[in-house]
């Protein structure tokens, strides 16, 4: 059975998409582009609009009682790949700390929504992410 996850502390969807679904043990949150609650686009430069993606999906994953710990696969798509090293760094600072980083695909596109830089969707597991 799938069940619908909604948060104020992400944008609404945009279209006819939730903003995540689970299935099982998976929850699988739909791209996530830099906008703020309110729907405006955050930020100018990569880095602000990166910070924004990642604490939109943080806040989807703390509503089915996750943190970035349980993602096991993300895809970024981004549109200037002469970007990505401080996308890169971004994502691992936020990601180091739970000690496996998630699979990862990187894709340059022509163009995303609303004229974000970024967007990036992702896989998460609920069930324990730790090494024992």
């Amino acid at each position: 059975m799938k069940e619908q996850i909604i948060t104020e502390n992400a944008p609404a969807a945009i279209g006819p998409y939730s903003q995540a679904v689970t299935v099982g043990k998976f929850v699988f949150i739909s791209g996530q582009i830099p906008l703020d609650t309110s729907g405006v686009l955050a930020g100018e430069t990569i880095e602000e609009q990166t910070e924004q993606v990642l604490a939109n999906i943080e806040a989807i994953l703390a509503e089915a009682g996750l943190d970035l710990g349980a993602i096991v696969k993300s895809t970024i798509y981004i549109t200037d790949m002469q970007e990505f090293s401080k996308i890169n760094a971004i994502y691992e600072a936020k990601f180091q700390p739970f000690g496996v980083f998630p699979a990862r695909s990187t894709v340059q596109v022509a163009a995303l929504p609303k004229g974000a830089a970024i967007e990036v969707d992702v896989i998460a597991t609920k069930e324990s992410t730790t090494c024992d």
